[in-house]
Parts: C-alpha cells; structure tokens; sequence
C-alpha cells in the first residue's frame, strides 16, 4: 500500500469534511514520509488536485453508481472515489492500473472487503467509460466542470461574465508556480539567477516587480542554502505590489495591523534598507513566532513583532507615516494556492465586511497628517475592495483616494485602485487603494 495515498487520503479528509486548511497538514505529512524514507512527490499533487477538483469528482462518481446506494455511502468512503478518479482522469503520467490496484489497497487498509470491492467496481466502471456528459445549463456546467460551488460561479458571472469565469477557474485549477521575492539588502537579481543556475536550477524574471522571480522548480530552490540564509522570501508579486503602492521610504515610521504570514513586513524593512521601524501585529501568537522567525533569516531588526488584537492596539495616535490594513478577505483571488477556500464552510461574508469596515476606522486613527492609509485584500470581491472603500472616503473626508497609477504600472490599476487580475497576469489577485490624510 501507497503510504503517500493513505496521507493524502486523511488530509483531503480533514479538509473536505473538517474545515482545515491542507499547507500545514500537508507538511507535517510530507515531513513523516520523508522521515522514514518515503517518497513524497505524490501527496501535493493528489491532495490539492483531489480537493480542488472534488465537485466534478463526486458527479462523475455519481454516475457510476446506483444514486441512492451512492446517498447513503459514508463520506469517508467516497474520498477514496475522488482520489481514485483523480488519479485515473488527471495523471496522465501515472498508469492505469497502479492508480487503481493502488487506490484498492488503501481502500483495503482502511475498510473491509465490501468496500474494497466496491471502490474497485467504480474505478473499474471508469476506466471503461470514461466519457462524462456534463450538465447543459451554464451555471451548473461551470460548477461541475471546473469544480466550484454554484453560488460562487454566478457571483463570478456577474462580475465577470461567464467567458471571463471559465478563464478564472482554468487558472485557478493549474497547479502553481513558485514565485520569490529577492532579498535586495543580500544580492541582486543577476547574481541570484546566475547562483541557482549553475545548480541547474532555473529562475525567470516577472515583469511585474523587479524584485520578483519564478521557477518550475519550487522544492529545490526551498531545500538551498540561500533559502535558510535569507537570500529570498516565498511570496507572490501582487502581494509585493501591495507594498510598493504604500512606498516605504528611508526612516519611515509603519505600522502593520494584520500582518501574518509577515511577508508584508519583511519586503517594507527591506525596501527601507534596515531603517526607520516597521510594527507588526497580528493576534495569533504562533504566527508572530513566525514572522520573528523570518525575519532573524532575513536580517530584519527594524521590524517589531507585537502578538496583539490589532482592534485593541494603543497607544492610539496619528503619528506614523504608513499604516497597512491587509485584512482577512474571502481571498478569492488566492484560489490557485489554496485550494479549500472554494469549499470553506466558514466564510461568512457579512461578518467579513463587518470587521474590514471596523479595520478601516481603527487604522485610520494611526495615520499622521500628510501620511498614507493603504486598505489591501487578496479578494476580486467587489463588496470587500471598492465599496468598503467608497464607504470609508464617504465617512472620512479627512482622507483623499491617491491614484494607484500615480506609483504603479498602469496595467495592474483601474479606477484609481491597484487590481491585480490572476487568469491576465498569472500572479494571485490583489487589490488595494491607498488614501491620503490631508489634515
């Protein structure tokens, strides 16, 4: 038996029926396997395929089977259909018949006979007829195809349009690249693309930042030496342009109010070149840990970590130059990378809009006269990006829009918005705004 199936098979569990989130189970797993010498190239593919794809695997595993026998299968059971279907419909490098006699062996791990023979048929059924009709209506087609719950479809097609939402989730169904900021206090592009080339490992420039690159080669890249001593950051360049619509210079006096993972925080102190002081809060004490963490790697001692409820913070007052608000989002335009967040049962939007409109009113109190309030997402969710701020500008009319492509290449900005969109630019989606205290 697979043991990297029987890991992906209790992740994608855990994600499907217990709301977690896969990148730390995934880890721990991927740390277990290698610990005892065990191949772990499997498990990120079927455990972020399998999730991602999983409305589509279920409707196919329903046509194989007898649908009310099908109703009453234990949920448990039916994630071994997903992953065996998976395997069998996307893994083209992978034989038939090692998808198959694999899966049926972990089923046999796990279940009795009854099952094993059960999963067995279906995958079997499969593999004879693989041709699958999809639904003929657009909305429940889309759904189904690309796998993404039906309200979340006509919400894209109604900003989008439904040509626009099928481009949408192509993308975000691809598997990633990894994209790296360069550490610019510790090397330069040339020398860092030349380093990893004579490793044989291939670095690409992104248009979009200077400062940003890719590679096909992402575990490696992670594995070097230049990694633990702090040559680069894993971190995607709408994130990083983010950070460039707030412009920290030289000196300046920031402050971070939700600032976990920390990637934020790190790229302001390096483009402040080791000056002025960056604060960095967020309520979670593990991941301030964290972020500390990340930046002793980087050479970071301008940045001070506070494990804070950032709506508790104080002293209040107008005294710092920048102040960043990169709050919680539904995080639509991270998708790609996370594959759960289309089936998260938590995402509850109006508590969101609640807490952004109140992030907004406690940062602007931080904000000193002259100085910037940027208000950033990870969302295309109109609701959480242009309306929140119309409300506040409406509310505060101490604060001025400054016109995002008055700092950043106007292909990322509309409306005077920084708008990073994923399926055009092949980087995560971002918004941002950045206002102004006049007085």
């Amino acid at each position: 038996m697979s043991k990297e199936r029987l890991e992906a098979y209790k992740i994608i569990y855990s994600v499907l029926k217990k709301n977690q989130f896969s990148s730390k189970l995934l880890t721990q797993a991927k740390n277990r396997l290698q610990n005892n010498g065990e191949d772990s190239d499997l498990l990120y593919t079927l455990v972020k395929g399998t999730i991602k794809m999983y409305k589509q695997l279920d409707y196919i595993a329903v046509q194989l089977t007898e649908p009310q026998k099908y109703k009453a299968t234990d949920f448990k059971i039916k994630i071994l259909l997903y992953m065996g279907i998976y395997q069998l419909r996307y893994l083209t490098g992978m034989k038939e018949y090692a998808a198959i006699n694999e899966t049926v062996e972990t089923a046999r791990a796990l279940f009795d006979e009854k099952v094993v023979k059960f999963v067995n048929g279906v995958l079997r059924s499969y593999q004879r007829e693989p041709n699958i009709s999809f639904p003929s209506d657009t909305v429940s087609r889309i759904a189904v195809e690309y796998s993404f719950p039906e309200e979340m479809v006509r919400d894209f097609i109604s900003i989008y349009g439904a040509e626009q939402t099928e481009y949408a989730y192509l993308y975000f169904n691809d598997k990633p690249k990894l994209k790296v900021r360069l550490n610019g206090m510790a090397t330069t592009v040339d020398k860092f693309i030349s380093y990893f080339g004579r490793r044989n490992i291939e670095f690409k420039k992104i248009v979009v930042s200077g400062n940003f690159l890719e590679t096909g080669s992402g575990d490696r890249a992670l594995h070097d030496v230049a990694f633990e001593e702090g040559y680069f950051s894993v971190q995607d360049p709408a994130a990083g342009l983010v950070v460039e619509l707030l412009q920290p210079l030289l000196d300046m006096n920031i402050i971070d109010m939700f600032a976990a993972p920390g990637g934020k925080a790190c790229y302001m102190a390096e483009l402040m070149q080791g000056t002025g002081e960056v604060i960095a809060i967020d309520k979670m004490p593990g991941k301030c840990k964290l972020i500390k963490q990340n930046c002793q790697r980087l050479k970071l001692d301008k940045v001070q970590v506070i494990a804070e409820d950032a709506f508790k913070y104080g002293p209040i007052a107008p005294a710092y130059d920048k102040v960043l608000l990169d709050v919680p989002c539904s995080g639509w335009g991270v998708m790609q990378k996370k594959a759960e967040l289309r089936w998260q049962q938590n995402q509850d939007i109006p508590q969101l809009l609640k807490l952004q409109e109140m992030a907004l009113k406690t940062g602007a109190q931080f904000v000193c006269p002259g100085g910037d309030l940027v208000y950033s997402t990870c969302t295309l969710n109109p609701l959480e990006n242009e309306k929140q701020v119309e409300r506040f500008l409406s509310k505060n009319p101490a604060f001025e829009l400054v016109p995002a492509d008055m700092i950043i290449s106007p292909e990322f900005t509309e409306n005077g918005y920084l708008k990073t969109t994923p399926w055009k630019h092949n980087i995560d989606g971002a918004f941002a705004a950045r206002m102004r205290r006049k007085t």
